[in-house]
């Protein structure tokens, strides 16, 4: 079995958004998170307390909210409260205001209450990046995240909200389309990452065209609209996105691949924050789809392919 990502770790937990309806439960072992260690590493809440867990307890407001998300109870067996406060990961301190001195250091995370878009921001959080998320409901955003995120709600295409949501922000992450294309100007953004399902879409037949005739126009404008922005930018074409275990299959990143190929949304959410640290000069796009080619170091991988497409 090919493996493409041996330094992940997955940690078989969960968490619900009670205001969407129907209700979005999210699984993780899709939260992907890298550890400077080899191999996979599972943890599970009847053994010692990882330090993801940890993470999760305080994103979900402490351990006291962890029945109400639907996550494993992680405290003791005794009944005591174990939640220190003055043990606060050192995360905290990310989220200080660099804004009034002008600094752009925050990622931007577009659709951040959908189920790719929480996946990405997990994964941000736990690469201990500066992180801003476009929500639909900024009060179940803040009891999913805490402080690790600034939610926002509003919006896009309104030139007021459009402007504060940039502001402090280096690069933006699209999850989904329809944010490029019916959003504001990008002035000041260094890199922006579209996850497209263009292929799928222009691959279908039928009434599935019929039924992503509306998705496939705005993926088409998204693109678009990226490559005329002069931003510097990549563009994910990815194949049928599946709630499948990432990290368990290799890939494949072969012209044409996309139409017919599916991928892990995992593996998706894990491309997408990889992404940030392969800046283009102009552009770059490239089909993923899971395969069988393996990859132990995607950045590197990446980077070799932007480079060969820039040949």
């Amino acid at each position: 079995m090919a493996t493409a990502l041996p330094s992940t770790t997955f940690c078989q937990t969960s968490f619900t958004f009670p205001s969407q309806n129907p209700p979005c439960k999210v699984k993780s072992p899709s939260l992907i998170f890298r550890t400077k260690s080899h191999g996979l590493i599972r943890c599970s809440a009847k053994k010692k307390i990882s330090f993801v867990d940890q993470i999760l307890d305080y994103i979900e407001g402490g351990p006291k909210l962890r029945k109400w998300y639907g996550a494993p109870d992680l405290l003791p067996k005794d009944g005591s409260d174990a939640e220190d406060e003055d043990e606060l990961p050192e995360i905290w301190s990310l989220f200080s205001n660099t804004e009034e001195n002008g600094v752009r250091d925050a990622v931007l995370v577009t659709d951040g209450d959908s189920e790719i878009g929480q996946m990405i921001i997990l994964s941000l959080i736990v690469k201990k990046a500066r992180v801003k998320a476009l929500v639909k409901d900024k009060r179940t955003a803040m009891e999913a995240f805490g402080t690790y995120v600034e939610s926002m709600a509003g919006d896009a295409s309104s030139k007021p909200f459009f402007k504060k949501a940039l502001r402090g922000v280096r690069a933006i992450i699209c999850p989904n389309e329809g944010f490029l294309s019916n959003g504001g100007d990008l002035q000041g953004v260094k890199h922006v990452i579209l996850l497209s399902q263009l292929s799928v879409y222009r691959g279908s037949g039928g009434i599935q065209a019929l039924m992503k005739n509306n998705a496939r126009k705005l993926a088409e404008q998204d693109e678009s609209t990226l490559v005329a922005s002069g931003i510097p930018y990549t563009i994910i074409r990815v194949g049928m996105l599946q709630d499948t275990p990432g990290g368990t299959q290799g890939f494949s990143f072969e012209k044409g691949s996309a139409e017919k190929g599916s991928l892990s949304k995992e593996d998706a959410a894990f491309i997408c924050v990889e992404a940030l640290d392969v800046v283009p000069q102009v552009g770059f796009t490239f089909e993923a789809v899971n395969g069988e080619e393996k990859v132990s170091d995607l950045k590197e991988c990446l980077t070799r392919l932007m480079e060969k497409s820039e040949q």
